[in-house]
């Protein structure tokens, strides 16, 4: 689709955080190159969610997931921009009426980075240490493997966190590696730590553009942008989180992985504070990719005891 004027045929809603704009900046490439179009025909628009202007506490406390998606989600239902782009991993667990998750670009590295002045990895933490985070899973991952750590809630986007690390407000911090990467910022991880010591997040790594259901120029445009892989890992992951009725209290883990025809995944949840976990695995047809999400998500909620979901 070439385009001569120089109007504006594209709104991308995003986040304003250095990341998300990177985000938004590298779709926008994308669909330029795809489609031949000029580069102020797509327009980045800027906004403000709930999880931006929540600084003071737990995103959990507030509402949990959709905290960043919320606002960006009512301008694209307004019609106020075209489509969004969002980190898959802050998607709410069920899309709002109307709105349908487009595509996927091919997925970044998933794993999650330790940072630290004091050690150059996790275990050579000296005790009592103070982990900073902000993600309920990283908080019960590191209790699992570190009781002995204090971890304490760390808000921010990537610069702030870094910057309260290097200011010695906390001794360490774990960030994904893909957020890194984007920024150019990987250099700072003192080690990568492992996806089976570490599971990621649902859809880590992996960017998701949505867009309106009866949108059909956007969604015609946007197809072009779709990574088949990472969309059916990001399916079967969130297939899982669904089944789990998943909420930002409970710490979740997933990981599925897409070869050829065949599709892998591993899920988890765990206690905040690390003392239970329960995971499981499954195999199957890429085809059937939503469905051995789900099945691994009820086999989890089944034997996890009637409170794994409400501990505070």
């Amino acid at each position: 689709m070439a385009q001569s004027s120089g109007a504006t045929v594209l709104r991308i809603g995003t986040r304003g955080s250095p990341l998300a704009l990177a985000q938004a900046r590298e779709v926008r490439a994308r669909l330029i190159a795809a489609h031949g179009l000029q580069d102020v025909a797509i327009e980045l628009k800027a906004i403000r969610t709930t999880g931006d202007k929540i600084q003071d506490r737990p995103l959990a406390e507030a509402g949990g997931k959709g905290l960043f998606t919320k606002e960006i989600e009512e301008a694209l239902r307004a019609g106020d921009v075209d489509f969004a782009v969002h980190s898959a991993k802050d998607l709410p667990t069920w899309l709002p009426d109307g709105l349908v998750l487009m595509a996927c670009l091919p997925r970044e590295d998933v794993r999650d980075v330790f940072i630290s002045r004091m050690a150059a990895t996790l275990p050579a933490l000296p005790s009592g240490s103070v982990v900073g985070t902000a993600s309920l899973r990283r908080q019960a991952l590191v209790k699992r493997l570190r009781p002995d750590l204090q971890v304490v809630s760390l808000r921010g986007n990537v610069e702030t966190r870094l910057r309260k690390l290097e200011q010695g407000v906390v001794d360490a911090t774990l960030l994904a590696l893909a957020g890194l990467k984007r920024l150019g910022r990987a250099d700072v991880a003192s080690c990568v730590l492992s996806v089976d010591e570490f599971p990621p997040a649902v859809g880590q790594g992996a960017i998701a553009i949505e867009a309106r259901a009866d949108d059909t120029r956007t969604r015609t445009l946007l197809r072009a942008l779709d990574d088949a892989d990472t969309t059916t890992a990001i399916t079967a992951e969130r297939a899982f989180l669904a089944a789990l009725d998943g909420s930002c209290r409970t710490p979740i883990a997933a990981y599925a992985q897409v070869e050829g025809d065949r599709v892998r995944l591993r899920g988890l949840i765990i206690r905040p504070d690390g003392s239970e976990v329960h995971e499981t695995a499954r195999e199957g047809a890429r085809a059937e990719a939503a469905m051995l999400g789900s099945d691994a998500g009820r086999e989890l909620k089944g034997r996890a005891p009637a409170d794994f979901f409400h501990h505070g």
